[in-house]
């Protein structure tokens, strides 16, 4: 995304004057790559929501019918715009190509296998009525059968902890306080919806990133900019998961593995000493090449 404008002011008075709670016109974002099983239902969803103005389909390099299908329906649906990339960018890369340009007060970013409700937007925005210093919400997300997904409520993840504590991915999750809104590290990118100028402000996603981990890094730079993030835990949506990635295990594993590095070199690595930088950086990619990647290899083979 383009540098960060400058908008005078401190945090929360940016956020009020520019997403003013009576004006919730949200341009919705969707970034998909081979989510033809999904995608009609979600943008059908996403457009007879409260508060939805438009819907920035940006599709990258998919070869399964999801551009054609988006098109179909945008054929009948003046707020729904198709962006088809012929190659994949990367996921952090098209939301920042959806949200360029925007004049609307807020984005929502939502996967092509999210179905929302037509008042989840409206219900989120009513549990932050009235608090501006909120630079990012998300919302519980469950499968297909209810089940909560434990990852949308996080903490900032340490490579060290990750890689050498036991049971440290579970650690990253933090459980539901049963409050209407809870104050979070970082939340699930499946879902999020925040001010159009928090967004600029911090220079969108980094597009350094190409799938996973991307969200924790807006998440961090929006905390660093003064805000809150937190989720809206009475509020649900419907998550299939891994759609668009089933079909290449090895390839998500590998980019989960790169976005962490990048994640610790820009946030960690100022502050941990060189020796024990060389050692988590073999430490990574040998549980990438012992642990993950024949992990991978045996969900491709039984597929």
């Amino acid at each position: 995304m383009a540098d960060a404008v400058r908008i005078a002011g401190t945090a929360p008075q940016r956020a009020r004057r520019v997403a003013d709670m009576s004006d919730p016109g949200i341009r919705v974002v969707v970034v998909g790559h081979r989510s033809a099983t999904t995608i009609e239902a979600c943008l059908r969803r996403l457009l007879a929501a409260e508060g939805v103005a438009e819907v920035v389909v940006v599709d990258n390099g998919s070869d399964d019918g999801t551009v054609a299908l988006a098109t179909r329906i945008a054929q009948h649906e003046p707020r729904l715009r198709v962006q088809a990339h012929p190659e994949n960018p990367g996921f952090a890369a098209g939301c920042n190509a959806g949200a360029l340009g925007s004049t609307l007060p807020w984005l929502a970013f939502v996967n092509p296998d999210c179905y929302v409700e037509t008042d989840t937007f409206a219900r989120m925005l009513a549990v932050i009525e009235g608090m501006p210093q909120i630079g990012m919400l998300g919302c519980a997300l469950v499968d297909a059968d209810g089940v909560a997904d434990a990852a949308v409520r996080r903490r900032d993840p340490s490579l060290r902890r990750i890689l050498f504590a036991r049971a440290a991915r579970s650690a990253l999750h933090v459980a539901s306080d049963g409050s209407p809104l809870q104050c979070v590290d970082a939340i699930s990118g499946a879902l999020m919806l925040l001010p159009t100028a928090v967004f600029t402000q911090v220079g969108g996603f980094d597009a350094g990133y190409r799938l996973h981990t991307e969200d924790l890094d807006l998440c961090r730079r929006i905390r660093a900019a003064g805000y809150t993030v937190a989720i809206a835990n009475t509020v649900r949506v419907t998550h299939l998961r891994g759609v668009s990635s089933r079909r290449r295990p090895l390839w998500v594993e590998w980019q989960k593995h790169r976005g962490m590095w990048r994640y610790f070199r820009k946030f960690e690595a100022s502050s941990t000493a060189l020796s024990m930088r060389g050692l988590l950086w073999v430490a990574l990619w040998m549980h990438f090449l012992l642990l993950s990647a024949p992990r991978s290899w045996l969900r491709t083979a039984r597929d």
